[in-house]
């Protein structure tokens, strides 16, 4: 592909959205940026100005938002290479403590506002762009969507349910748009994301010392994460730049051992439970 390439990415105003964005641009590439408040850019829209750098007020659970930020991208550019499906919201609260308005806005962020972006994403690479070009589509996930940690399952579950859209999607897409969907599971790298999260008080039927939950409340709110989030997007450029695209990319080390694990789970219950599937047929068939 002839450089520069356009990336379209969301949730730019920090973390991996912004860490991308930068290392794009450092690389001599575009970068039609959108998030809530414009202005966080603006240090990097002097930099680079308005041809290297188109900066977008977006709200993803406003469908004409992202509707407009797709059509100023083709005004503007005329194509886009590369989506990263970034923007999402943390959340920290037991499910029995969490009210049901929280736990559909976390879905209207984290699910729908993704799905709709997604949906914008591959009509633009199919209609858009030259045919037999297609796109690549970057879905950022996280460990926790196949790992769901306590106190956190509301947000687990909007991951694990934009994976299995991804996945479907994936497989409905014709060969000749060359479209590729990658699910980036991302394990847990210094961002801000408990910063900026929706922390609810602890329920109190699970204020034990000893509950899951109140263990993890105190482990992530008190930790010093590890990954280091330049090298993760450094990571997922190199995959894009690869041509490489797989399905799944689990990154970091915590997630690969996670995962490995969980494997090794599933591989267990399956073997044991094997026999149990033997005889399920209706008689005759």
């Amino acid at each position: 592909m002839t450089l520069p390439r356009v990336w379209f990415i969301t949730g730019t105003s920090s973390g991996f959205g912004r860490a991308v964005t930068e290392l794009v641009l450092k690389n001599g590439e575009i970068v039609i940026a959108t998030l809530r408040k414009p202005d966080i850019l603006s240090d990097l829209q002097i930099k680079y100005g308005q041809d290297k750098l188109l900066v977008i007020g977006v709200d993803v659970t406003k469908h004409g938002d992202i509707e407009a930020a797709f059509e100023r991208a083709k005004e503007t550019f005329g194509q886009i290479n590369v989506v990263f499906n970034n923007a999402g919201y943390g959340h920290l609260s037991e499910v029995e403590g969490t009210p049901d308005d929280v736990a559909h806005t976390i879905f209207d962020v984290n699910f729908w506002g993704a799905v709709h972006v997604t949906r914008g994403a591959i009509k633009f690479f199919r209609e858009v762009n030259k045919p037999g070009i297609g796109g690549i589509l970057l879905q950022a996930s996280t460990l926790a969507a196949l790992i769901p940690m306590p106190g956190a399952s509301f947000y687990g579950a909007s991951k694990h349910a934009l994976e299995g859209f991804s996945e479907g999607l994936a497989g409905e897409l014709l060969p000749a748009w060359n479209i590729k969907i990658c699910i980036i599971n991302l394990g847990i790298f210094h961002t801000n994301v408990m910063s900026s999260a929706l922390v609810l008080p602890q329920h109190p039927a699970y204020s034990d010392p000893a509950s899951a939950t109140t263990i993890f409340r105190k482990h992530i709110l008190d930790a010093v994460l590890p990954g280091d989030v330049n090298k993760g997007a450094s990571a997922i450029y190199k995959l894009v730049d690869s041509g490489q695209i797989p399905l799944r990319l689990p990154l970091g080390q915590d997630c690969v051992q996670n995962y490995k694990q969980k494997i090794e789970n599933l591989t267990e219950s399956v073997t044991g439970y094997e026999s149990w599937s033997d005889d399920l047929k209706r008689d005759g068939i």
